[in-house]
């Protein structure tokens, strides 16, 4: 158990502070079992990592480990967190829970058995996490991470700090706000570069590898995670691959759930469940006309890839600008707000707003009837009126 402590002491004097995420603060630290979940690369393990730094730099009641480590081929967490407790630990953070067969059973049975214990845990196989909700239901509290936000990539690129703002603070006060953040940078200036290579945080890293770790990513998912989780049959994942690059070069993509199964050789009711699961997986987006009682019978209205980096890693051909516009907002949006399809305009938020997506000479006329309709136009950078710059929906986390 001293190589734990020694590994986690090694691990905080190269944990970099200089940036931090907003997500920080909203996390719910001091909840006795709290679980952070998100898609591998998000971040978790680094704001974990960082929080300790912060808060428990030299207190010994606190102890990080990851699940992946080679101590766990002998040892048990149960005993692990048993001699923990018995030095005087009350602060256990656990990474990489997916990695540990029967986490979900054995960090119960540590909630159950040792009520003094704080307990916050990562993991990265969101369907894993899904698994094990059972298990977990009425004691844990699971907050889920997204990638960089424009405002972020921003942040950790120029150093420069820029507030958070509601949705109902960027639609109604848009101008004002627009002038506030262009007072301190020319957000189109970084804009393409948060499309191509900015959500994922390790974009800073090794720059030229990054759509390749992306794509290491994909393929984890759809190699390891569907056939052991959902059980996807192997024959049909080279399937669910050009799937993934047909919605990543679609403009954007409306599907025919029967022409697609017939070209997949995957039967229509196989196709949806697959697509729900790639939306478990956070590999993609779907919006459906009325978002309240999906099927998995249910045909999405659109498919988008779940960013646009992911766009990037898997297409093999030059992306349409108007699938990249729509890509990112309905990732900047889902993260907190309820995203449907229109009928008219693009998008409908929240049940109220409806959204059209453009370039900058995008007109009223497809909205002009409807109230509380809003036109996010690109390479602008003040809108006027009901028109704001699609950038700006990048600072709503």
């Amino acid at each position: 158990m001293d190589s734990l402590f020694e590994k986690y002491r090694n691990r905080l004097l190269v944990t970099d502070t200089t940036f931090i995420r907003s997500s920080m603060d909203a996390i719910l630290w001091e909840s006795r079992l709290y679980g952070i979940k998100g898609a591998r690369g998000v971040g978790k393990t680094t704001i974990m990592l960082q929080y300790l730094k912060r808060n428990y730099l030299n207190d010994e009641t606190a102890l990080y480990v990851s699940l992946d480590n080679l101590w766990f081929a002998k040892n048990s967490l149960i005993s692990l967190a048993d001699n923990f407790v018995k030095r005087g630990g009350k602060h256990l953070f656990i990474d990489e829970v997916h990695k540990y067969p029967g986490w979900a059973q054995e960090i119960k049975n540590l909630y159950d058995d040792y009520p003094g214990l704080h307990i916050v845990f990562t993991g990265s196989s969101l369907l894993d996490i899904l698994n094990a909700r059972a298990d977990l239901s009425r004691r844990a509290v699971v907050h889920e991470m997204q990638g960089l936000s424009f405002r972020e990539f921003i942040g950790m690129t120029t150093g420069k700090n820029f507030s958070i703002y509601t949705l109902e603070d960027i639609l109604n006060n848009h101008i004002e706000i627009s002038g506030d953040i262009l007072r301190k940078i020319k957000p189109l200036q970084y804009f393409e570069k948060y499309l191509e290579y900015g959500y994922y945080p390790f974009f800073s890293e090794v720059p030229a590898l990054y759509h390749q770790r992306i794509e290491e990513i994909v393929n984890m998912i759809l190699d390891i995670e569907l056939p052991s989780m959902r059980g996807v049959e192997n024959s049909h994942i080279p399937k669910i691959r050009k799937l993934l690059r047909i919605i990543a070069e679609s403009v954007p993509f409306i599907p025919n759930i029967s022409k697609l199964s017939e070209r997949a050789g995957i039967s229509r009711v196989t196709l949806l469940s697959y697509l729900i699961y790639l939306q478990e997986a956070r590999l993609i987006n779907s919006v459906y006309r009325d978002s309240e009682g999906i099927t998995r019978l249910q045909k999405p209205d659109k498919i988008y890839m779940e960013n646009t980096n992911i766009m990037y890693a898997l297409s093999l051909r030059t992306l349409a600008k108007g699938t990249l516009r729509e890509t990112f907002l309905v990732n900047q949006l889902k993260y907190k707000h309820k995203v449907e399809y229109a009928e008219q305009g693009d998008l409908l938020i929240d049940g109220k707003y409806t959204i059209e997506i453009g370039g900058k000479n995008k007109k009223n006329k497809q909205i002009s009837s409807l109230p509380d309709a809003w036109i996010a136009a690109d390479n602008i950078e003040f809108g006027t009126h009901n028109k704001l710059p699609l950038w700006l929906f990048g600072f709503l986390y």
